[in-house]
């Protein structure tokens, strides 16, 4: 398909009004879903889309953010964009007045997310393929050149990263089948932190009998007691062939997170997830060790590659939830796929974006980086609002087929601004 030029950015404040108790865990009582969304409009027929998943009042700041930031984007043609991308995000992340907002996150970073990954929707729209194949079908070197790889080269650098990519190309064939499978999900929804314990044990069985095998709890509750009680009764209801996690959604200081990891064990649980706040890798190292065969998911609010590398590298995280609509966008995810690969650990990411674009990462990793076969969380709130909505059968994703991200929205969403 020819290529297209960017003729001019906006952003759109989306809200989306959730069923009761939807969304709901430990620190966020009264979740609204929002996106901070990017559009990016071309002088062909088709448009970029990309999105950041915020909370209520916030994302109206991202959107703010966005148009301030995208302003160089106007004019500039897709391919000659994302044939250097790392260079241009990292010019976009170094904006000499609204860097001193993060540096590399918050608000800022946030908007960087919503325009890198409309710029990665507009490229697979612009060669007609979806985005996992679009990933695919770059060279190493192509890969690499979308990548900002600063303030890491001591972890991963151009060499490492290609080394990865050179190293899995030859038996790709081997893990294309999932192309047919799909991708396992687990499915988060069932367990909302203000839902009853009948509640949780409907949507449950519920989940089972769709082909769910695996399952998240949020705790941290108040009443210690109620999730030791709620992780009782789910480990019942999906028996020991079931898979649990529980997400403490930041909630524990880490005498606290010690204390409730190992009451929390004996329901053998795959990983606890955010048990304390997301800067502390040593307190997450700490953790570790103290709980250890009992595994750490964290990466919800980890917001750059630098502080994901403090984390691997004193072995705070087990589980690499990356997410790209925390971090910088597609680019930054997958640079720290790369790192995560050469440190040996698995990414299941956070779906911050409903699981739009991460349905397509996924394979990516899988296929091309050689990462194995978890699981990918699945969220269904917000799927009636998506053109090209994931679709998940029998526990799995299926591959998507539409091209680009998966990221445009039926313009029926309420719209702050």
């Amino acid at each position: 398909m020819p290529n297209c030029t960017i003729q001019s950015v906006s952003s759109i404040d989306a809200r989306f009004a959730l069923p009761a108790g939807a969304g709901t865990d430990s620190v966020h009582t009264t979740s609204q879903y929002c996106m901070a969304v990017t559009r990016l409009a071309t002088d062909k027929q088709m448009s970029g889309t990309g999105i950041a998943l915020t909370l209520g009042d916030g994302n109206r700041l991202v959107c703010d953010a966005i148009d301030m930031l995208a302003r160089p984007l106007a004019g500039m043609e897709i391919d000659e964009l994302m044939s250097n991308f790392g260079n241009f995000s990292r010019r976009l992340a170094d904006d000499p007045s609204l860097r001193w907002l993060g540096p590399h996150k918050g608000v800022v970073h946030l908007a960087l997310a919503s325009i890198t990954n409309a710029c990665f929707d507009l490229w697979a729209k612009s060669r007609g393929v979806p985005l996992w194949k679009l990933l695919l079908d770059l060279t190493p070197e192509e890969v690499v050149a979308t990548l900002d790889l600063s303030y890491v080269e001591d972890a991963l650098n151009e060499d490492d990263a290609l080394a990865i990519l050179r190293a899995n190309a030859a038996t790709r064939s081997e893990r294309e089948p999932i192309l047919q499978s799909g991708y396992p999900g687990y499915d988060t929804s069932v367990g909302w932190m203000a839902y009853d314990d009948r509640k949780v044990r409907e949507l449950t069985e519920r989940a089972i009998d769709r082909g769910f095998c695996a399952f998240k709890l949020k705790v941290g509750s108040a009443d210690e007691s109620r999730d030791l009680r709620r992780a009782a009764m789910l480990r019942e209801v999906v028996g020991d062939a079931g898979t649990l996690m529980f997400d403490a959604n930041q909630h524990w200081n880490l005498p606290d997170a010690n204390r409730m990891c190992r009451e929390l064990v004996r329901f053998k649980p795959l990983w606890i997830e955010e048990p304390t706040h997301p800067d502390d890798v040593y307190a997450h190292a700490a953790l570790s060790r103290a709980i250890a065969p009992v595994k750490i998911a964290a990466g919800e609010h980890i917001p750059n590659r630098i502080l994901f590398k403090n984390f691997f590298h004193y072995g705070g995280v087990h589980f690499v939830q990356a997410d790209c609509t925390r971090l910088a966008g597609v680019s930054e995810f997958l640079t720290v796929s790369l790192m995560a690969k050469k440190f040996g650990l698995p990414v299941v990411p956070h779906v911050g974006d409903m699981g739009q674009l991460h349905q397509h990462l996924v394979l990516f990793n899988h296929i091309a980086l050689g990462h194995e076969v978890v699981f990918l969380e699945h969220i269904p709130h917000l799927k009636e609002h998506f053109v090209f909505p994931a679709q998940v059968s029998g526990g799995f994703y299926k591959t998507p087929q539409a091209p680009g991200a998966s990221t445009d929205l039926i313009r029926t969403v309420s719209e702050g601004r």
